[in-house]
């Protein structure tokens, strides 16, 4: 492991001050997926600067009936909270469903957010990876693709976004407070995600600098119902083949509105806005669901090992909205 220098921040405007003047300066929060990193090699920053410690660990409710995650409130914490469990108990799933409850203690909202891929390629110094090293191809194309992206990929990667709780956060409409050197700014978690195009090694549209320090969850209809579904290869710490978040409103059968997103189909929390609208105005029916689905995945594209991802993520967004449709309100 490479030597680096470990600054503790006192508040956040310090925290982005240090980094912003260091390009070799990073944010350590819990360390979870960073550590990893530094051992694997995949990464060797000069400077680690610690903001497990600013006063971001709060969860709140905001005057508009919502709610607001600081950046540093635990995973475990989040999901066992009275009012994420009540109102929002797609997140609460999506966060018990990730990871095992030792990381879970540990893990932090802003980390999790800013966790990166779990290729296989990506986290192999030994293979070329576009995302790790720039320019160096992707190994994953002509290797083994069983866990990677049938939708929004490019020539250039093909690997899929790891968390749970993002793709949770992309179905409520939740928006990630930034603050960098500029000031203070706000950030839709749907929009907070690249697509890989011809630069993968960029996950999200934040600046170097720029620091995660709460999530804004919105006020939710009081007849949405919302769940969270995960289909893996074991029972725990396992990432999604394919998950489903979704939150639906639906009054004398028909479906009023949808948010739906997908995980482990795409390099970013895939936001299904084409089986949203599909879904607005048509009757609460398996019929009506798989059509949605149907619709939503026309524009994947599967490569040698893994396009059983296709009509399971079809199986897997007919179900979860069964079940919230058969669930009692």
């Amino acid at each position: 492991m490479r030597e680096f220098a470990y600054e503790r921040a006192t508040d956040p405007a310090r925290a982005v001050a240090l980094v912003h003047a260091d390009p070799d300066a990073v944010f350590l929060g819990a360390g979870t997926n960073l550590v990893d990193h530094l051992k694997l090699g995949i990464t060797a920053p000069g400077t680690l600067v610690d903001v497990s410690g600013l006063p971001l660990g709060e969860v709140s409710e905001r005057p508009d009936g919502g709610v607001r995650v600081g950046a540093t409130v635990r995973n475990a914490e989040l999901a066992a909270h009275p009012l994420i469990r009540a109102r929002y108990p797609v997140l609460s799933a999506a966060l018990l469903a990730g990871a095992s409850p030792q990381l879970r203690n540990l893990a932090t909202t802003g980390g999790n957010l800013l966790q990166r891929t779990r290729c296989a390629y990506f986290q192999d110094p030994s293979t070329p990876c576009n995302k790790r090293a720039p320019g160096s191809g992707c190994s994953a194309i002509d290797g083994f693709d069983r866990e990677h992206a049938v939708l929004g990929a490019s020539e250039h990667c093909i690997a899929t976004h790891p968390s749970d709780m993002a793709v949770a956060l992309t179905a409520l409409d939740a928006v990630v407070r930034v603050l960098g050197p500029s000031g203070e700014r706000a950030i839709p978690v749907v929009d907070l995600y690249r697509l890989p195009g011809d630069a993968p090694e960029r996950d999200t549209v934040l600046e170097h600098g720029d620091l995660i320090t709460a999530v804004d969850l919105p006020p939710l209809q009081p007849a949405a119902r919302s769940g969270y579904r995960k289909v893996r290869d074991r029972a725990s710490f396992a990432f999604a083949l394919v998950s489903v978040a979704a939150v639906l409103d639906i009054a004398d059968g028909v479906v009023r509105d949808a948010g739906i997103a997908f995980g482990g189909l795409a390099h970013t929390p895939w936001r299904a806005r084409t089986a949203e609208a599909a879904l607005r105005g048509r009757a609460a029916t398996d019929a009506e669901f798989a059509a949605a689905a149907t619709a939503e995945l026309a524009a994947a594209r599967p490569r040698r090992h893994n396009g059983f991802k296709i009509p399971l993520a079809r199986r897997v967004l007919v179900a979860t909205l069964r079940d919230l449709t058969a669930r009692e309100f």
